[in-house]
């Protein structure tokens, strides 16, 4: 899993519990997903289509650093499946899995579109 953002718990992250909202964390985690999309497939135009089930395993509190991990589990013809991880760095506990996430790269027409891409690039090796 490689780790990609940082998120620092604040107290407008909490819930009523005094613990992380899960909206909040899903949020961050949407967020981090579209731009790790955007950069792979080369196109600012990215959706979420679809979150398997989402498992929550553990919280966090005001104060704690959590840290939101993707690995690409397959490339699409105009999809990218992705899975992640959520952690505290503070307690090294996982706090949530997503074991399928699927984005769709999309043309000017709002409908899929194919991206061509086959494999995870870096961004240092499309610079020449």
């Amino acid at each position: 899993m490689r780790f990609h953002t940082r998120k620092w718990v604040k107290p407008q992250d909490l819930n009523p519990n005094h613990t992380l909202f899960g909206g909040q964390l899903l949020a961050w985690i949407d967020e981090e997903l579209a731009l790790y999309s955007i950069v792979q497939l080369e196109n600012p135009r990215i959706v979420t289509k679809h979150m398997s089930e989402i498992n929550f395993i553990s919280s966090a509190k005001q104060g704690d650093i959590i840290e939101i991990g993707i690995d690409v589990v397959k490339f699409g013809n105009s999809s990218l499946t992705l899975k992640c991880e959520a952690r505290n760095i503070m307690t090294r506990e996982t706090i949530i899995t997503i074991d399928s996430i699927t984005m769709v790269s999309l043309g000017d027409n709002g409908k899929p579109k194919a991206h061509g891409k086959t494999e995870i690039e870096f961004v240092r090796n499309r610079i020449k």
